[in-house]
């Protein structure tokens, strides 16, 4: 393991802890049925479709360094928050999983998603599976604060769920206004990003102010994720995606920067709720043209300048926790890394 003298990059950070993670995590996924082992153990990139073993993308680790950094942050160790980081991680795959489907997409982390390889039934249960393991593990644990901490998952899987669902409905309306939007991406994204800082807290003996604090350096930090994830559906490069390029307007997304776009009252919002709301498939020409009218009419430049205001607040309920060298300077590298996701 890294020691904390080191000063570590964020790249290196989420290094570090997909090294601390991944063997606790391959462990609790095997212990699923075959069936859905095999999907899981796709979708997380350890093996292909036939089964064989790989060693594509399995995702960034940013929630399961949140936990064990957020613990280090009150004076724990971090192997006493393993489980808890094992559990948020296969909450948040649970979660991508059902995205996948919910939104029809068919590559995930530079491959095809679970669903496109093993049907929309399967893909599903392999999700509803992940879910019901994370709480095994956190109650396997032995922690003094396991009842605690799993209805704090708890909680905050039902948050996610509704923010889903939010997210879900708003394809279908035209009216969206962006507090809506905003309460949604802060129940779809933030209540997960606060639990996992809330848990690392709980997990570290963290005094109650202080996992108050860390919870709301979660909750501020997602937010600002989802703005910045906002942004890459709509401007990403591929490359850095995986996925294609205009995914979400592809689908009609009321994103952040497109909820803000359609509320400016310009010509430009009016001429995007034009192409929003037609049922053809838009063009590549279109795509690129209401990519233009989102930045048009602010969009792009409120989501931005919204992740950086997060993004400062963030900061600053990290030190009104205390949080201690050099878990802090770790957890503020961090949060920058997850807002400026352009390389």
């Amino acid at each position: 393991m890294s020691t904390l003298q080191e000063i570590r990059s964020g790249a290196e950070i989420l290094a570090w802890s997909r090294e601390q993670v991944e063997p606790a995590l391959r462990a609790a996924v095997g212990t699923l049925p075959p069936a859905t082992r095999r999907i899981a153990d796709y979708h997380f990139g350890w093996a292909d479709e036939d089964g064989q073993p790989a060693h594509a993308d399995s995702g960034k680790a940013v929630r399961p360094a949140l936990v064990l950094l957020t613990t280090q942050a009150v004076g724990g160790l971090p192997e006493t928050a393993l489980p808890a980081a094992v559990a948020v991680e296969l909450v948040h795959n649970f979660s991508l999983l059902h995205d996948d489907v919910m939104d029809c997409d068919t590559t995930r982390r530079h491959r095809a998603t679970a669903w496109t390889v093993f049907g929309l039934g399967p893909a599903i249960l392999a999700g509803d599976a992940l879910l019901g393991l994370a709480f095994d593990v956190l109650v396997g644990s032995g922690h003094p604060s396991r009842g605690e901490a799993s209805r704090m998952l708890g909680a905050a899987v039902q948050e996610l769920v509704d923010g889903q669902l939010a997210d879900a409905e708003f394809e279908t309306r035209d009216n969206v206004v962006p507090a809506e939007c905003v309460r949604m991406a802060q129940l779809k994204t933030g209540a997960l990003l606060g639990c996992c800082t809330a848990l690392g807290a709980l997990f570290g003996g963290g005094r109650p102010e202080q996992i108050d604090h860390l919870r709301l350096y979660g909750e501020d930090l997602g937010l600002a994720y989802q703005h910045v994830d906002d942004l890459l559906g709509i401007w990403g490069r591929p490359e850095v995606t995986g996925k294609p390029v205009y995914s979400d307007l592809r689908r009609r997304k009321k994103s952040l920067p497109v909820v803000a776009a359609l509320s400016s009252g310009t010509a430009a919002a009016r001429e995007l709720a034009a192409l929003y709301q037609r049922d053809d498939e838009l063009s590549d020409a279109e795509l690129a043209a209401a990519a233009g009218l989102v930045e048009g009419a602010g969009g792009r430049a409120t989501s931005q300048a919204q992740a950086d205001a997060l993004l400062s607040a963030a900061l600053g309920e990290l030190t009104a926790a205390g949080a201690l060298a050099p878990a802090a300077g770790e957890l503020e590298r961090l949060a920058r890394l997850a807002t400026r996701r352009d390389h």
